[in-house]
Formats: C-alpha cells, sequence, structure tokens
C-alpha cells in the first residue's frame, strides 16, 4: 500500500510538472507571436514627433503667414466652420452659424479677428449683406463660407461687391451652390482662395446640395500680396 500510493504521489508531481511546463512554452511562444513588428513600433515613435499644424493644416505656414482653414455647410444638416491662426471662429459646435452665407472679418496685419456674421440668403434681407460688404476696410481679409442655400437673394450689387474683394465665382453663385472663399479689397489679381461647386441633380453628393468644400492655406499679412498657397480637400459625406 505504501509503495503505490508513493506511486500515485510521484504520478502527480510528474503531472503538474510536465502542466507547468507546457503552459510557459505556450505563453512564451503567445508572447513572441503578439509582439509588434519594428517598424510599427518606429511609426509610432516617429507620430509622437510630428508638429502640431493651427487649424489643423497639412503642413505649416512661413513666418509672416496666417494658417486658415474653411469648411462650407453640408446639405442643410452640418453647419459651416471656419479656423484662423487656430481659432475656431464659426462652428456649429459653438452654435454661431447660420443658413445661407457665414462671414469673418480679420485684421489682416495682426490676425485678430474683427467681426462674425451670418447672412440668411434665402428668406433675409439682401440689403443687409450689401451694406456689410460695402463697409469692409482695405485692411481685412474676408473669409467665406456657404450653408443651404447662398444664392437665392444674391443680385448684382452683392456679386459685384464679393467681385471686388476677389472673388471669381460670386457672379454665377446660385441656389443651394457650395462656396468657400477668403480674399480682401485691393488685390493686384483675383484672390487664389476660393473654390465653388454647383448645384447640379446629376453629380450632387447629397439629395440636392453638392458635396461640402474644404479649403485651407497660408495667407500673407495685408501688407504682403496673396499668393497661390490655397488647397482642396474632397471631404466624405458626414452623413
Amino acid at each position: 500500500m505504501r509503495l503505490s500510493g508513493l506511486l500515485r504521489f510521484l504520478a502527480l508531481i510528474f503531472a503538474v510538472v510536465t502542466t507547468w511546463l507546457f503552459i510557459r512554452e505556450y505563453i512564451n511562444f503567445n508572447i513572441k507571436t503578439l509582439r509588434l513588428p519594428r517598424w510599427i513600433g518606429s511609426a509610432h515613435k516617429n507620430s509622437a514627433q510630428l508638429v502640431k499644424t493651427k487649424c489643423g493644416l497639412s503642413k505649416s505656414c512661413p513666418d509672416n503667414f496666417f494658417a486658415f482653414k474653411i469648411v462650407s455647410g453640408a446639405a442643410n444638416v452640418v453647419g459651416p466652420t471656419m479656423c484662423f491662426e487656430d481659432q475656431m471662429i464659426m462652428s456649429p459646435v459653438k452654435n454661431n452659424v447660420g443658413r445661407g452665407l457665414n462671414i469673418v472679418l480679420v485684421d489682416g496685419n495682426k490676425g485678430a479677428v474683427l467681426t462674425q456674421k451670418s447672412f440668411d440668403m434665402y428668406s433675409g434681407d439682401a440689403s443687409l449683406l450689401a451694406k456689410f460688404l460695402k463697409e469692409i476696410s482695405g485692411d481685412m481679409l474676408v473669409l467665406v463660407a456657404s450653408y443651404d442655400d447662398p444664392g437665392t437673394k444674391m443680385n448684382d450689387e452683392i456679386r459685384k461687391l464679393f467681385s471686388n474683394l476677389g472673388s471669381t465665382h460670386a457672379k454665377q453663385l446660385g441656389f443651394r451652390d457650395s462656396w468657400v472663399f477668403l480674399g480682401a479689397q485691393n488685390l493686384q489679381s483675383k484672390s487664389p482662395f476660393e473654390q465653388f461647386l454647383k448645384n447640379n441633380p446629376e453629380t450632387n453628393k447629397y439629395d440636392g446640395w453638392p458635396e461640402l468644400l474644404e479649403l485651407e492655406g497660408c495667407v500673407p499679412r495685408k501688407k504682403l500680396r496673396l499668393h497661390s498657397t490655397s488647397k482642396k480637400i474632397e471631404k466624405t459625406s458626414t452623413g
């Protein structure tokens, strides 16, 4: 009886040791299998070293240039956003956007935000927008983003005022078109900071509206000449 008991004890010890060795090898194997490749680790390290840009631009702006990003509204669901020198000026989150044309005026020398307004271009008073545009001085930068419908109340006077600020597409802006623009008075040529999409049932991305537009770039201080550093980024549907 003692011999059989000893044998059972030794068999139990053997089973425990064997199981422990198996578990240890299994764990080591899985650790090696799940170990991240070196390139993933290096990519994470490099991403941590990326420099944050103002307004989330794809690259930093040079000295004496202001960073900006303008995004038009998406249909009549998501309002536009406007960022200047890393300051979010207008956005749906701030609840300060409106149907029609959203406009921000910035001091072209110091970069300070002067005012922000929205003008209902479907059922509003177009004369208010005309009056607003006539009071823009030569030292101001003008940022514009459309939302829902920017063109129903558009008239020849307003088109000319925007054209004087450097716009190429204001003269054809119509019902539910998408438009983003940055301009100023006394430009030597048309502003390079502008994107436009016509409302077209055959090409519209949304039901009844064209795709939203995003414009980003580096604009020189007003004392310098505007030049072509703008960039359009196509966006996917926001829902």
